[in-house]
């Protein structure tokens, strides 16, 4: 049985930044699981009742705090219902069209929130307080910018079928 070729482990800058994105990111999440685990909530409910916090009283639809979560969860009516459970959130059958629920935070939702809102934000603070507000604001833009090139394409397989772009080397090839 032959060795398997070696294969450099990060061929491309895009891989290498995508992989110090992707590793990034869950260092930045894992950070707060323990203050969100403390509350027996997971990071995708915290994130449900900030949408609704941020909705009002006029509350959302599944399909819009779908469209609006970090993450996307491909069962919501499951996550809604503990959340409801616990009186976090409640849900009303609208009268006009009986065929959309509203969900809206409730007062205990609130609460709980307000609790964690400073928490949060010291944990923002530690992780990013020391870059200076111009290097946030340009990383900022520049996350946007990825993200909107991503939300361009139609589904995953979009990426596969995309042309390189032109004009682009890997690292390797430009220093070969």
């Amino acid at each position: 049985m032959q060795p398997l070729p070696k294969r450099p482990l990060l061929g491309s800058l895009e891989e290498r930044v995508f992989v110090a994105l992707a590793s990034t990111a869950d260092a930045l999440s894992r950070a707060g699981e323990g203050l969100l685990k403390a509350r027996d909530l997971s990071a995708t409910q915290y994130n449900v009742l900030r949408i609704l916090r941020g909705a009002g009283e006029k509350g959302l639809s599944c399909r819009e705090i779908g469209e609006r979560l970090i993450t996307r969860d491909p069962d919501i009516t499951r996550l809604l219902d503990r959340l409801e459970s616990r009186s976090l959130l409640g849900r009303t059958r609208e009268t006009e069209d009986r065929r959309v629920v509203t969900t809206r935070i409730t007062a205990e939702g609130l609460r709980l929130l307000e609790e964690l809102d400073e928490p949060v934000q010291g944990i923002h603070r530690r992780q990013l307080g020391h870059m200076p507000e111009k290097q946030l604001l340009q990383l900022l833009d520049l996350l946007e910018r990825c993200r909107g090139a991503v939300s361009k394409c139609e589904g995953p397989n979009e990426f596969l079928k995309a042309q390189p772009v032109q004009g682009k080397k890997t690292l390797k090839e430009k220093h070969t």
